[in-house]
């Protein structure tokens, strides 16, 4: 079965970049999460940011995976940024209470500019 979804990493001014494409659902958990422990491992990072400019879809499953994110990133006082959600997902983080526990810009340069 081919994946829909693909999940990259990159570091932009000592700030790792989580990188988020297609569905963001169950069967892309470990990926995420693999990815998201190697840039923590790597960077030991106070801030992380979740870039979904090419996310096109993300179901429950999908949510949870990004409330672990925020959870493990708060234990330690870290700071998790969200950019790139389209008015959709931006609607659908403010409903199930996600945009109470991130910052959310427009790109990852306005990020950037703001930490």
């Amino acid at each position: 079965m081919e994946k829909t979804h693909r999940v990259s990493s990159t570091i932009m001014s000592n700030i790792p970049v989580l990188i988020l494409e297609g569905d963001i659902t169950s069967e892309a958990d470990a990926d995420i999460m693999n990815e998201y422990r190697k840039l923590k491992e790597k960077q030991a990072p106070f801030y992380c940011i979740l870039d979904f400019t090419k996310t096109k879809y993300i179901n429950s499953a999908g949510i949870a995976i990004l409330i672990n994110i925020i959870q493990d990133f708060g234990d330690f006082g870290g700071k998790v940024i969200f950019t790139g959600l389209s008015p959709h997902f931006n609607k659908v983080m403010d409903i199930v209470g996600i945009t109470d526990f991130v910052t959310l810009y427009a790109t990852n340069e306005d990020a950037l500019k703001n930490i």
